[in-house]
């Protein structure tokens, strides 16, 4: 038998450290739904759906089998050049399901990376103007040009700099900045002051090109900005002629119990973004937008070789179409409201679950300390290490808070078995019955 050890010791030698955010010494080796298994025939119950790249699940029979028919007639000839039959049946079907009214085109790109990238070319392009504005705690991607929009993680931009000019970051409106006693209300007018006080300083809004927002924050913690908030901030830009960008990466496609993560707030973007679980799991991403946006650069300046390639296209074709035939957005909001019910019970039993949410099977629970109420790295590591000898993979962002995102096929028994392991495991912390193995001290996002 293949060993996971002795896989990772192989690779280990060869493999730069960055490319990889620790967490468990296994090799993941096959999956079926909800289900992963590694090299050792280790099974585990998915809670993370493979960072929300796997919204369908493991090896949907659907996805396979388009998958495997298409490799079996063409698996590339380069897009960038000629048509090919998927990724002109799924550049209409992506136009029609996104939330933007009026003609919409789509261009293809090979992750949400470089689907980011391309908002920012669109952006500038049509506006004529070179000012992008993000947020803090976002995470738009690991290329120069996201990862310059990006703001979670000190490990995206030492040694690296420096990045792409004319970004201007903003506070997000999320639990870290809501004052004791602080209404709704009160906190959105706060938020939304400290995000105009850069154009009523040194920002010309006539020369701002786009505002780029994740409505549903993803490794920022899971965090959805107030819908009032959202609303003033599209209203600002369209009133200075700035276009409303939104980051669908993490958590479209059915993640947050809607198709879209914007769909929750009311309001249209001009340009968004999407990847991972477009073809669940294989390299597609697009950006869709507004057509005379989309009409505003010439080839080649987005386009890739690979990028819309007929195997990726044909299995998005069949990730759409099992996404509305298994009403897979509907069993998010669905199966989302138990999710919540169960992290609500466990929130009354534990002071270290500091607060939760839950937007369809899309969840962030923080680990604090009892006492203190700050966020607790250890106990957090405790937790998701005791979860994955229990069975289950889950993982943590920003070091304290567990990211609760399965499938959207899991079944009902499957997440009664994953509330059972999360309850065990918080009962033993609550038991101070938790340690960690050596190796198990540095996991995750902590810098």
């Amino acid at each position: 038998m293949v060993r996971n050890k002795e896989l990772l010791q192989l690779e280990d030698a060869s493999l730069s450290k960055t490319s990889r955010i620790k967490y468990f010494n296994i090799v993941i080796d096959s999956g079926q739904g909800a289900i992963i298994k590694d090299v050792e025939g280790h099974e585990y119950l998915d809670l993370l759906a493979s960072a929300s790249s796997t919204n369908t699940g493991h090896c949907h029979p659907r996805i396979v089998k388009a998958i495997q028919d298409q490799a079996a007639k063409i698996i590339q000839y380069t897009p960038a050049y000629f048509a090919n039959t998927p990724a002109a049946l799924l550049a209409q079907k992506l136009s029609a399901v996104a939330p933007i009214s009026g003609p919409v085109k789509v261009a293809w790109g090979n992750s949400g990376s470089d689907a980011n990238d391309g908002v920012i070319k669109f952006a500038r392009a049509y506006t004529g103007r070179q000012y992008i504005v993000s947020f803090m705690g976002a995470y738009h991607g690991s290329t120069y040009g996201s990862m310059s929009a990006s703001a979670v993680s000190l490990n995206m931009s030492r040694k690296i700099g420096p990045f792409l000019p004319g970004v201007v970051k903003v506070p997000y409106p999320d639990p870290w900045h809501r004052l004791p006693n602080e209404g709704e209300s009160e906190f959105v007018e706060r938020m939304f002051a400290a995000f105009l006080e850069p154009f009523q300083t040194y920002l010309p809004a006539e020369e701002t090109a786009v505002i780029m927002m994740e409505a549903i924050q993803g490794d920022g913690g899971i965090v959805k900005a107030p819908t009032s908030f959202v609303k003033k901030v599209v209203d600002f830009a369209h009133q200075h002629g700035i276009l409303f960008a939104v980051d669908e990466i993490n958590q479209g496609l059915g993640r947050s119990g809607k198709m879209w993560a914007i769909q929750h707030f009311d309001v249209e973007p001009d340009l968004m973004s999407v990847g991972k679980s477009l073809a669940s799991g294989l390299p597609l991403s697009a950006v869709i937008g507004r057509q005379k946006i989309m009409d505003s650069l010439d080839a080649p300046g987005h386009l890739f070789t690979t990028s819309g390639n007929p195997v990726t296209t044909a299995a998005a074709l069949a990730t759409l179409a099992v996404i509305k035939d298994e009403k897979l957005v509907q069993r998010s909001a669905e199966l989302g409201q138990v999710a919540a019910e169960f992290f609500k019970e466990q929130a009354k039993k534990y002071a270290f679950i500091g607060s939760w949410r839950m937007y369809g099977l899309d969840g962030g629970i923080d680990i604090v300390d009892p006492k203190s109420k700050k966020p607790d790295i250890v106990a957090t590591n405790k937790l998701i290490y005791r979860i994955f000898e229990l069975g289950a993979i889950i993982i943590s962002l920003r070091g304290n808070i567990l990211r609760f995102q399965p499938p959207l096929v899991i079944t009902r028994e499957q997440l009664n078995q994953a509330f059972e392991i999360l309850a065990q495991a918080f009962d033993e912390l609550a038991a101070d019955k938790l340690e960690l193995p050596p190796a198990a001290t540095e996991m995750g996002w902590q810098k």
